[in-house]
């Protein structure tokens, strides 16, 4: 059981809530750690804008930065 609560939508601020729809709509729903990082929106926003950086820009296509993030998340 996690110390820290994760958020639903309801919880959120109309801000935060943009954000959660946004995750939804990309990944189809919402990962814990987003709705753990909504109890600090200024992180909470930056952190969703990195990974839009980082999964949605480059030559490496998404699907297998994902996988590859799956990969070394097991590993460790």
């Amino acid at each position: 059981m996690s110390r820290i609560s994760r958020l639903d939508r309801s919880e959120v601020t109309p801000e935060m809530a943009a954000l959660y729809d946004k995750a939804f709509a990309q990944r189809g729903n919402v990962p814990n750690m987003f709705r753990v990082m909504a109890h600090r929106p200024e992180i909470f926003s930056t952190m969703q804008a990195h990974f839009d950086a980082v999964l949605n820009t480059g030559t490496v296509p998404t699907k297998l930065k994902e996988v590859s993030l799956q990969c070394q998340h097991r590993a460790n």
